[in-house]
């Protein structure tokens, strides 16, 4: 995530209030806002890249851990969840800004200008999905355009038309689906070829 200078205290303050008020819970119940990873081994791996935040002098704003078994019923007390985390302090170069955690980690890096963020934000290898937020829609246009990603929102996350095409770039996935692109991305080719005999 990365943050206007200007504003880069405050809104990494109010960010880290929300994101604590986001506890993992029963995924069958309807009130929980998150629920577990998909695996054990997941868990470990998603703690791994916390770990080696710290390591390169990271800091843990909020999560970090797994939760205490207090707040989850009974029947979640072996699941694997993870709590939210949010790090700062490490460049925009770092493993947990560059690799694909998926894991509910995000490390936040403070830019100055619209040049210097965009070049951060197409430092990484992948390129599936990036959201623009700012109130200047001239901005937003030019930024949204720069961005190496299959997919940029403005504004907002995760509205998607199905009919619009879905896929990322560089190292996120090959093609689109959506629409008719589905058609190409869920479509096998065969060529049959024939010689006959005079």
């Amino acid at each position: 995530m990365f943050v206007q200078r200007g504003i880069y205290d405050t809104f990494v303050a109010r960010f880290v209030e929300k994101v604590k008020e986001i506890q993992p819970g029963d995924p069958l119940d309807a009130g929980t806002k998150m629920g577990a990873l998909i695996s054990d081994a997941h868990v470990n791996k998603v703690d791994s890249y916390v770990q080696l935040a710290k390591s390169e002098g990271g800091i843990i704003l909020c999560g970090g851990a797994r939760p205490s078994s207090a707040g989850l019923p009974p029947h979640c007390h072996t699941g694997f969840f993870y709590m939210p985390t949010v790090i700062a302090g490490l460049p925009h170069t770092c493993r947990t800004s560059c690799e694909e955690i998926f894991g509910p980690v995000v490390t936040v890096h403070a830019f100055d200008s619209e040049e210097e963020v965009v070049g951060m934000a197409n430092h990484v290898d992948y390129g599936l999905a990036a959201s623009v937020w700012s109130l200047n829609c001239h901005r937003t246009t030019r930024v949204a355009k720069a961005l190496r990603s299959g997919l940029v929102w403005v504004n907002c996350w995760l509205l998607r038309d199905l009919r619009s095409a879905f896929g990322g770039v560089k190292q996120s996935g090959v093609g689109r689906e959506g629409g008719r692109y589905s058609l190409e991305f869920f479509t096998e080719v065969k060529t049959i070829t024939y010689k006959h005999e005079e």
